[in-house]
């Protein structure tokens, strides 16, 4: 099994805390993009991160001083974002990094692909960016199938709690022999499972902690997660996809299309 979940924007340089174990997989990758990114002006990066000055004005600076190979954080303490917090990897235990750091992988537009102990530097470039790089449009096009198939000599079965934007990278190339589960979370109205970003982004980070907690690898016990007032729904699931509903009793009803708020 591996899991993916999405990074966040917002970072921190933490060297004190943990030591990184390793430099990412795809570091020549993102000498590329590093180097595509330096090529820019202000006012092109700026466009290309869609931010306010304060942002730009930030990044700009990271951009222009980067050093992939020094002053690095493991990645999982370097992201600060609602699905962090909540799943609190400052506070785990020798075991739950054991798990995590075998189980778990962080999907990035920058990296594409670290695992938990990967050090890291600061940076901002989502998944979607129009970023054109060795004659490719756009970053998807850019790692193609790469993170694909690093994923696919590790394991048959991947759990997907990431965001739209960054699975995709993934399940688009994923033969299918590989499961790909999805988990959702939502609130059932007028039939539908409507998704909200926020509450999403609470529930991933519980879920990769729910998960860490009790060493799940297997895919039926994934259905005991209940945290934040969230329950398995059976009759609105199927093998690719958990639905995980926020309050109320199961209630008997057919399969619900998917909203894709987040």
């Amino acid at each position: 099994m591996r899991i993916i979940i999405s990074p966040a924007k917002k970072m921190n340089t933490d060297t004190d805390s943990l030591p990184y174990e390793s430099l990412p997989q795809f570091l020549g990758e993102a000498e590329k993009l590093l180097r595509a990114l330096q090529s820019m002006d202000y006012a092109g990066l700026k466009s290309l991160w869609r931010c306010n000055d304060a942002i730009a004005a930030l990044n700009d600076g990271r951009v222009r001083t980067m050093d992939l190979r020094r002053n690095l954080t493991p990645a999982i303490l370097a992201y600060e974002g609602i699905q962090y917090q909540y799943m609190a990897p400052g506070v785990f235990e020798d075991r739950q990094f054991q798990y995590i750091s075998e189980y778990l992988r962080i999907l990035s537009g920058f990296y594409g692909l670290l695992r938990p102990f990967d050090g890291v530097t600061p940076y901002r470039l989502e998944m979607q960016a129009k970023l054109s790089v060795d004659g490719w449009g756009d970053l998807y096009a850019f790692w193609g199938d790469k993170l694909a198939r690093q994923l696919c000599t590790e394991t048959d079965f991947i759990l997907n709690l990431a965001s739209e934007e960054y699975s995709k990278a993934v399940s688009a190339h994923l033969p299918a022999a590989v499961r790909f589960l999805t988990c959702t979370f939502g609130e059932l109205k007028e039939s539908r499972i409507i998704q909200k970003g926020t509450m999403c982004k609470m529930a991933r980070g519980e879920m990769v902690r729910f998960l860490a907690e009790r060493h799940i690898t297997d895919p039926e016990e994934i259905k005991g997660f209940g945290r934040l007032g969230y329950a398995y729904r059976r009759e609105l699931s199927n093998d690719d996809n958990f639905a995980f509903i926020k309050g109320g009793a199961a209630e008997r009803t057919a399969c619900s299309p998917l909203s894709t708020a987040c």
